[in-house]
């Protein structure tokens, strides 16, 4: 028993050594017909590892010839089957500068974005991959505006830049959280200089006013009247544009401390606890938050 169990081992091993053997042998030959059909087959068959390796080899050998653009393209698709997103995009790339007028052309030029797109990270991360596939996409699409894959686009697009809206809000507002306010203000500010469609928009003008309000009041009595002013500044902003925010009912009280500080109020304050709008906000910002995660998939 034990000595048929060997017997089998080896057959096994022996079969393996063997088509192995054979896969090496066609991918050193020399014969381009023979590895050319090798290739598809192993393409058909969905070994797309093997398919790859093989026509990268025919890639030097028929250089020039007229199966040159079929083998080209057929090697960034292996690659893109198989996952390996960074060759199968250099591949793409070549392909395309080097058969612009091929009847692939327009499926490797897809295929190629949709390459970058799966190569970029996630938010928090580095977003130079992001704004590349965003620009290779928008050339796509000028070249390309009756594409099949519009659809595709635009899905790509609306999450890329929802990457790119979300780390910019966080990352000033990560100095709010900080109670750095003076700071969060600016960098707020700014992220509506750079971008004024942000999808947080409504976030950032209230980010910024809470910012001015914390940091006027806990700025020294002689600065806190002008600080105030641009607290003052920064609320009528946000209520000129979102007169229906959900923020709106806790900037009022605020804008009305203020107006009490500077003079200009001499009623009651409505004084809600501080609390109670600061747990109201924070199931306002993870339902907003939810929300645009959901609209960008």
């Amino acid at each position: 028993m034990k000595a048929r169990s060997i017997l089998v081992a080896l057959s096994l091993v022996c079969a393996t050594v063997s088509c192995k053997s054979q896969f090496e042998m066609m991918l050193q030959s020399s014969d381009v017909d023979a590895k050319y059909a090798a290739a598809f087959q192993m393409f058909e068959a969905g070994k797309y590892n093997k398919a790859a390796q093989l026509f990268e080899s025919l890639s030097v050998q028929t250089n020039g010839t007229e199966k040159d653009d079929t083998v080209l393209y057929y090697w960034g698709l292996s690659n893109y089957k198989f996952k390996d997103f960074y060759t199968a995009e250099t591949n793409f790339e070549k392909f395309v500068t080097n058969y612009p007028r091929s009847p692939f052309a327009s499926d490797a030029r897809y295929l190629r974005i949709d390459c970058l797109y799966k190569q970029t990270l996630r938010y928090e991360l580095d977003q130079s991959p992001t704004n590349r596939a965003l620009s290779e996409i928008g050339l796509y699409l000028r070249e390309y505006p009756e594409t099949p894959h519009l659809e595709d686009c635009e899905a790509m697009i609306k999450d890329l830049h929802w990457r790119l809206d979300t780390k910019a809000f966080e990352g000033a507002k990560l100095y709010y959280r900080m109670e750095d306010y003076l700071a969060s203000r600016v960098a707020l500010v700014n992220v509506l200089k750079d971008n004024a469609e942000n999808i947080y928009r409504e976030d950032i003008l209230y980010y910024t006013a809470m910012s001015s309000y914390k940091y006027a009041k806990l700025s020294v009595p002689q600065k806190q009247k002008e600080r105030y002013l641009v607290f003052s500044d920064d609320y009528l902003n946000f209520v000129g544009e979102m007169p229906e925010s959900k923020y709106r009912k806790e900037l009022d009280v605020l804008y009305q401390r203020a107006q009490k500080a500077l003079g200009r109020y001499t009623g009651e304050v409505n004084d809600t606890r501080e609390k109670s709008f600061a747990k109201e906000r924070k199931k306002l910002e993870k339902a907003g938050a939810s929300e645009k995660s959901k609209e960008s998939e």
